[in-house]
């Protein structure tokens, strides 16, 4: 904890508010959402496809519009995306909480999806900016805050359940609703450095500019892969629990959640110091994801065993908390510095966009490999095909380095 502060103190209070407010984002969020789909298939009794309707438009709508926000956050400053997001997401919770149609459960879905497309890029952005030369260090620090959300969310929201879900989405609301408050007082307005022209261009060549961006877009399309393997915590980790344990898989699956938030809190900051003093940029990057990749290995090897699965789960988890641990910081300040230090919010809703779209298909492959494995009975195939697919990513950032492609880009003309 001291050392947490420290770093904390070492950076401006805008910085330092920045990760607060992430650590009250994830806090409130995690209270809620892991819950959701329980509260709709049996307190509201929906359908299982209803389900699935409501999770999955507030996927869509964040995921399909990180780029709008961070066009708008470019085009009007950091703060005001900020701030915006909070707010839907107060009205957003609130509604989970106590509407019960499906059309209305749909819009509060959506609002809550869109609010996250509107803040993260605007966050980032702001950050990184604030940071200055420290990219590397301020996204360590600001890893712990969002992992530390992450973490105790789940927690609180599991102790407000007992008394009634409609508590879980009002406290998470409330806590939005301050974030409001705290951001329009204490967050200083900031806007994007930005050339003449650039302050003159439509949103259309604001999107080209990015797109236009090859060594940014080749790296995007890189670590795709590092986050399907990320989440695989919410998909063939806790697949491989429930097939161990049965009916005890779900408590297992949260003590695996529990582990991987707590390794990225307790190990972030020395982490990164010891990548920092030994690595390179591209170093840390390509070794970071080597890791992830090899996290998956000891499931492949491993007998059928509960004792053996569940030792081979907790191993898998862990490695692959340290390994995105190490590439986080370097990931977000190599896209930092992959603009060229320009429409930085853009740039990272593109790269948000990228990876919520390979996420949403590497899930489907994942979960055909794991039923085939299951149907013809070679269980070790997914966790191979998990492991290649880190070495994959490692190897591509790998050949991104050598050819001088992780560089900084040169400074683009506005479209």
């Amino acid at each position: 904890m001291k050392a947490l502060w420290r770093s904390t103190r070492s950076f401006p209070p805008s910085a330092q508010l920045l990760m607060a407010n992430q650590f009250a984002i994830n806090l409130a969020f995690y209270m809620l959402m892991p819950y959701l789909a329980a509260h709709l298939t049996g307190d509201l009794g929906l359908a299982a496809w209803a389900v699935g309707l409501v999770l999955g438009v507030r996927n869509l709508s964040q995921q399909g519009m990180f780029l709008i926000g961070g066009t708008l956050a470019d085009r009007y400053g950091y703060k005001a995306p900020i701030m915006a997001g909070c707010l839907l997401r107060t009205g957003g919770f609130a509604l989970l909480g106590w509407v019960d149609a499906l059309p209305a459960l749909v819009i509060a879905s959506a609002a809550t999806g869109f609010a996250g497309a509107l803040f993260n890029p605007a966050v980032r952005a702001y950050l990184a900016a604030e940071a200055g030369t420290r990219r590397v260090a301020a996204f360590a620090t600001f890893n712990v805050y969002y992992q530390a959300g992450m973490l105790l969310g789940p927690l609180v929201g599991l102790a407000l359940l007992a008394a009634d879900f409609r508590l879980v989405c009002t406290s998470a609301a409330l806590i939005f609703a301050l974030l409001s408050v705290l951001q329009w007082r204490a967050l200083p307005a900031r806007h994007a450095d930005e050339t003449a022209g650039e302050r003159t261009a439509g949103v259309l060549a604001q999107w080209r500019t990015v797109v236009a961006n090859r060594p940014f877009l080749l790296f995007s399309a890189a670590m795709i892969g590092s986050y399907v393997l990320t989440f695989q915590v919410y998909l063939a980790l806790p697949l491989a629990a429930d097939r161990a344990l049965g009916t005890d898989g779900t408590k297992a699956t949260s003590g695996l959640f529990v582990l991987s938030a707590a390794v990225a809190v307790a190990g972030q900051l020395r982490l990164t110091g010891w990548a920092r003093r030994r690595w390179s940029a591209d170093q840390a990057l390509v070794r970071g994801l080597t890791l992830m990749g090899l996290a998956f290995l000891p499931l492949a090897l491993t007998p059928s065993a509960t004792a053996a699965v569940m030792a081979a789960l907790a191993a898998a988890v862990t490695l692959l908390a340290v390994g995105s641990a190490v590439v986080y910081p370097f990931e977000m300040d190599t896209v930092v510095s992959l603009a060229g230090g320009r429409l930085v919010a853009t740039h990272y809703g593109l790269y948000n966009t990228v990876s919520g779209l390979g996420i949403t298909l590497g899930n489907l492959a994942t979960g055909a490999i794991w039923d085939h494995a299951q149907r013809h009975d070679v269980t070790w195939l997914p966790w191979l095909v998990l492991t290649a697919t880190g070495l994959g990513c490692a190897a591509a950032v790998r050949a991104l380095a050598r050819n001088g492609r992780l560089t900084t880009a040169p400074r683009a003309a506005p479209a």
